[in-house]
């Protein structure tokens, strides 16, 4: 009988945000794929868990850890998938082994807990009925530029992550982008020096502390109704000198709009 990956939420920076079943999981666990061995030993020692067999599972060894965990899981053996803090898989690694597992009929269940991204977003007071949480901005200026552009667009919250190596100088390509544009930055969430700051990038560049996890969140994008017209925005990037696929993959993003509605102006609009 094949075992069970649980993947399993960890501490974001506050240990006591570990739950209940996370720590019965672990407990229980054949095998923990960890992102880093040494953090979860730490984890789990701080629980008084021990004895457990630790596989390192990172970006660097993805593919290769990858087969043992489902060979191991085929063998019957119960694994917790963890990263370094919060839920795996989410701009971490662990996409691979959870679609390695069903693809293979593997029983894959989540286990949650601890999310900078959501954990930011309740605690922001920007809007959450919708939002899209983009993940890490490009490492590379021109790419995490053209992303900034993008995000600026759309018309509901954005939530990305930056490094804090880099979070100077994107805030200074925003407030050049959009220097009116309402945003925050979550810092060192649940952990002791935690910060929240909120205004247009100028302002929270003056008072900025360029150290530790940072969370960016943006203020929809308050357009107009010509802004957001599917047709007059297909007109623009054809002019602009967008492929047809190029502008309708954009216009559905700001717009919302499904992609085959969008598709048949395009078609209209691309062939005049």
């Amino acid at each position: 009988m094949k075992g069970t990956l649980f993947v399993v939420a960890t501490p974001i920076g506050n240990l006591e945000d570990i739950t209940l079943r996370a720590l019965k999981t672990l407990k229980n666990a054949d095998v923990i794929a960890a992102e880093d061995t040494r953090r979860t030993k730490e984890l789990l020692s701080a629980f008084n868990i021990s004895g457990k067999k630790l596989l390192a599972y990172h970006e660097h060894n993805e593919k290769e850890a990858t087969e043992k965990i489902i060979n191991l899981l085929e063998e019957g053996n119960n694994v917790c998938l963890v990263s370094d803090a919060g839920t795996p898989a989410i701009s971490d690694p662990g996409f691979r082994v959870v679609k390695r597992a069903r693809e293979e009929k593997i029983n894959v269940i989540p286990v949650p807990g601890a999310s900078a991204v959501i954990a930011a977003l309740s605690a922001s007071g920007f809007p959450t009925d919708k939002f899209l949480f983009y993940g890490f901005l490009p490492k590379k200026r021109k790419k995490r530029e053209e992303a900034l552009v993008e995000i600026l667009q759309m018309p509901w919250t954005v939530v990305a992550y930056e490094s804090p190596h880099r979070i100077e100088e994107t805030l200074k390509t925003i407030s050049k982008l959009s220097p009116d544009r309402k945003i925050a930055l979550y810092r060192e969430i649940t952990k002791l020096h935690e910060e929240f700051t909120e205004g247009t990038a100028e302002e929270i560049l003056k008072n900025l502390t360029p150290k530790g996890e940072m969370v960016l969140l943006f203020y929809p994008q308050k357009a107009t109704a010509e802004e957001i017209d599917p047709a007059k925005l297909l007109g623009k990037f054809k002019k602009e000198g967008k492929t047809l696929k190029e502008a309708v993959k954009k216009t559905c993003q700001i717009t919302g709009l499904k992609k085959n509605e969008i598709y048949k102006k395009a078609l209209k609009i691309f062939s005049e």
